[in-house]
């Protein structure tokens, strides 16, 4: 399948969903074990496990700190730019905490110290939930009001959730924890999802000719949409990941992921279940 050479037509709505659907399998089979052993389908970071963040500005090397912090619950060392450092640490007990804030006063006087406590993390888990939950729920009424039609409007529906099990699982293997930040990534890969799968829906349902013309017509149109917005977010990527902003280096690689998960559920799975359901009599 070429970037504008898009021919399935020798294809069978089985063939076409099989490797995604096995996919989706994997991905929620790894997210059900993230789940168990952390009690959220993604590695939960400081925003939702509670812990405590540290903003210095040193030459000391990441070996050097590690040495510094080796008796508290260190978690990571991120590097920015002009020898800034942010370092995470995970839940402690008050003595440990007012240990660990000695230490840093007589070693970074300078530093900046955020805590986020392990009670107020699980609210901010919940109310994540909640906005993932109340958003997809939003998305599958306004599609099931758009197309009125069953099978179309669940392979929307479907896909979307797809794009989303499929990048939840890789953020877990790729090791990119779920923040609030990650999360608003999450939520937007709903709208990206949602809107090449309503342009392929639209194309097949509601214009006349052949089928295959149609999802021919279709991808060229939604892979140049992809396509652009692939290459903003690559560029964001690229200046956040060579500035070292943290936040905004976890959005982009959640968004980058998202969208070629997008492209594989799109133009496979809801292409081969429309596929089957026009074959079936359904649509013009």
């Amino acid at each position: 399948m070429g970037l504008f050479n898009y021919n399935i037509e020798k294809y069978s709505p089985k063939q076409l969903v099989v490797i995604p659907l096995i996919l989706l399998i994997i991905a929620l089979v790894s997210l059900s074990v993230t789940m168990a052993t952390t009690g959220m389908p993604v590695t939960p970071g400081i925003d939702f496990s509670g812990g405590t963040a540290v903003t210095v500005i040193t030459p000391d090397s990441k070996e050097q700190i590690q040495t510094v912090f080796a008796g508290y619950p260190l978690i990571d060392i991120g590097e920015g730019v002009n020898n800034g450092k942010f370092i995470k640490f995970g839940t402690m007990d008050d003595a440990k905490f007012n240990s660990l804030i000695t230490l840093i006063e007589q070693k970074y006087p300078n530093a900046k110290v955020d805590q986020i406590g392990e009670s107020f993390g699980k609210t901010l888990q919940y109310q994540a939930a909640i906005a993932v939950i109340l958003a997809f729920i939003g998305m599958a009424i306004v599609i099931f009001i758009a197309f009125r039609t069953f099978v179309p409007s669940c392979a929307v529906v479907l896909s979307a959730f797809a794009d989303m099990a499929m990048t939840a699982a890789l953020m877990n293997v790729v090791g990119i924890p779920l923040t609030l930040g990650t999360t608003a990534a999450l939520l937007m890969l709903i709208g990206y999802s949602v809107d090449s799968d309503i342009l392929l829906t639209t194309r097949v349902l509601k214009r006349q000719g052949k089928l295959n013309d149609k999802l021919i017509g279709a991808f060229r149109t939604g892979i140049i949409m992809t396509s652009t917005t692939i290459a903003a977010v690559v560029v964001l990527f690229l200046v956040s990941w060579f500035g070292q902003v943290q936040v905004i280096y976890e959005i982009s690689a959640v968004l980058l992921i998202g969208l070629f998960f997008d492209i594989l559920n799109t133009w496979l799975t809801n292409v081969g279940i429309l596929k089957w359901y026009v074959q079936k009599g359904g649509g013009k």
